[in-house]
């Protein structure tokens, strides 16, 4: 769908944009995908495009702060990942530590508060650890907040929220009568975070693939042919222009 650019054409290509920058998606949800295809065309092993993927994460989270965008929400490693090689998810695992350790410090200065969602427990320590930790420390922060969605499936958050409604319904603290959209949506790992605006997904996939199943009711969705590693900001802006370009209507007739 894109060629490809050099640097200095792609600062040309973004420039050349018009964001209306009163109108920014508040939360933007990205489906990392291509990482592997990526490094198949290149003859490269599957774990290099993971790797590569790396470097269009900091361009995109840098570009999304940069904008005034409150909410980026990465999916970084989904409940079915866990079926693929075992070298590969110990790769996605240790890149997963490597980065929060490397990229914290940036992040921490750049005012950007760094969230996970999803069921962590199941992660090695070191991972569970680090994301614990990098919360912690930046929770205080007020500039964007970046969701790593992480062992996160949307059946398995809608499996979570349903067992502990009907745990604290047996419990007295709330009554069946209280379940409505806005309860539901305070049992999910993303409470207090509000649905996506704009969910973009790389790659040529066009399919949610398990990824905010609930919150995504009015999302308004983005594809493209372009691989994540090769995702640069010219297609965020691209797929923000293209997002303020919609008729949001919720459903409802202007």
């Amino acid at each position: 769908m894109f060629k490809f650019l050099n640097k200095r054409d792609e600062q040309v290509a973004a420039d050349n944009i018009e964001l209306d920058m009163n109108n920014i998606p508040k939360h933007i949800a990205i489906i990392m995908d291509g990482n592997g295809r990526w490094a198949k065309e290149r003859n490269l092993p599957r774990t290099m495009g993971h790797k590569a993927a790396i470097e269009t994460v900091r361009e995109i989270v840098k570009e999304c702060s940069k904008l005034k965008v409150k909410y980026l929400t990465l999916y970084v490693f989904s409940t079915e990942n866990w079926k693929r090689p075992r070298d590969e998810v110990n790769t996605l695992m240790n890149l997963l530590a490597q980065y929060l350790k490397s990229e914290f410090k940036e992040l921490n200065l750049n005012n950007v508060i760094i969230n996970h969602i999803g069921d962590i427990s199941k992660l090695p320590g070191i991972c569970q650890e680090e994301l614990i930790e990098a919360y912690d420390r930046t929770k205080s922060n007020t500039g964007l907040t970046l969701n790593l969605a992480i062992n996160y499936g949307g059946r398995d958050e809608l499996i979570y929220a349903f067992k502990n409604i009907i745990k604290d319904i047996k419990s007295g603290v709330i009554e069946e009568s209280d379940i409505n959209q806005e309860l539901i949506s305070n049992y999910l790992y993303t409470k207090n975070i509000p649905d996506p605006d704009l969910i973009i997904r790389p790659s040529g996939e066009q399919r949610l693939s398990n990824f905010l199943l609930w919150q995504c009711a009015y999302s308004e969705f983005w594809y493209s042919n372009i691989k994540w590693p090769d995702f640069k900001k010219v297609h965020l802006h691209k797929a923000i222009h293209d997002y303020q370009n919609r008729d949001r209507r919720f459903g409802a007739v202007k």
